[in-house]
């Protein structure tokens, strides 16, 4: 089978899930699949990967953000099914970079062009992001630059 679009990918998947009765992961799916639908209107036309894991990354933290809200408020119970959704929801985004790997390449960038403090965490962004794409998540680059940008420079 040739790469198919993120949405026939998700379709299938749909299928699957409700031959297993996968009662959960059906209806993350179907919240998956109305949201590509929506940007698909959005776009007036079909959503790319970049789009589609751009699509899956919100939904994430979307999830994780309610989960935190349901544990601040003791809904243990409630909390588990937001990460279950964000876990089901994972297994659609591209291979992530290793942390060691992206702190790797902010370190050689900030040694490469002399860079310091919180002014160049927008230049550091701006360079991993372009080099690795979808394949490295924003926020983890942000608190990789923050953490070493904050290190006195050695020598």
């Amino acid at each position: 089978m040739t790469t198919t679009a993120p949405q026939q990918r998700i379709e299938e998947d749909v299928k699957a899930a409700l031959k297993a009765g996968e009662k959960e992961k059906l209806s993350t799916l179907r919240m998956l699949l109305g949201e590509i639908k929506n940007e698909r209107i959005r776009r007036g036309g079909e959503v790319d990967e970049a789009g589609f894991t751009s699509l899956v990354r919100k939904a994430i933290k979307q999830r994780e953000e309610a989960a935190a809200q349901y544990k601040t408020g003791n809904r243990p119970e409630l909390a588990a099914k937001e990460e279950s959704e964000a876990a089901v929801l994972a297994t659609y985004l591209p291979a992530q970079v290793g942390e060691e790997q992206l702190r790797a390449a902010v370190e050689a960038l900030v040694a490469e062009r002399g860079l310091a403090g919180p002014a160049a965490i927008g230049v550091v962004m701006k360079e991993l992001l372009a080099r690795f794409g979808t394949a490295a998540d924003g926020a983890t680059i942000n608190r990789i630059a923050r953490e070493v940008l904050a290190k006195p420079a050695a020598g």
